[in-house]
């Protein structure tokens, strides 16, 4: 079942990097996507694939103000470090049931580690921003 899973990942992959994606892409279509790329690549390739393929798709589709560097990157990485975690080779079934956190959008985990501002500000949408919550609280509140 593995081995099937990374073929269709790969096809997942090669689909989207040519710009074969359904209109109607949601933020479980991203999760889904974007673990694809973790799965086939090294993170730092995954991270420079998925956000140049993303690009390109917010454009195509009229839209490339919708890209958010930090955004991606933070689902990348927690994608990469969660599959970590699991000590083993998973397919994107299994992933999506023992993390449904990443699934949600609203009120999801990335305001778990930023600050509203600061996931909302430009610099976040065109550069990588680190996080500015440590543990579920603010930065500021745990600061010396």
């Amino acid at each position: 079942m593995i081995e099937e899973a990374v073929v269709s990942q790969r096809q997942v992959v090669s689909e989207f990097e040519q710009g074969l994606a359904p209109q109607q892409f949601h933020h479980a279509d991203h999760v889904r996507m974007a673990f694809a790329f973790v799965c086939e690549f090294p993170m730092p390739e995954a991270l420079a694939r998925f956000s140049a393929a993303l690009k390109r798709f917010a454009t195509s589709n009229g839209k490339p103000q919708l890209y958010h560097e930090t955004i991606t990157w933070a689902y990348l990485l927690l994608i990469g470090e969660r599959r970590e975690r699991a000590g083993k080779a998973q397919t994107w079934e299994d992933f999506a049931e023992e993390n449904p956190d990443l699934l949600i959008w609203k009120g999801g985990i990335l305001e778990r580690y930023y600050e509203k501002a600061t996931i909302e500000s430009d610099m976040a949408r065109r550069t990588f921003v680190l996080p500015d919550r440590v543990l579920g609280a603010s930065a500021a509140e745990v600061a010396p």
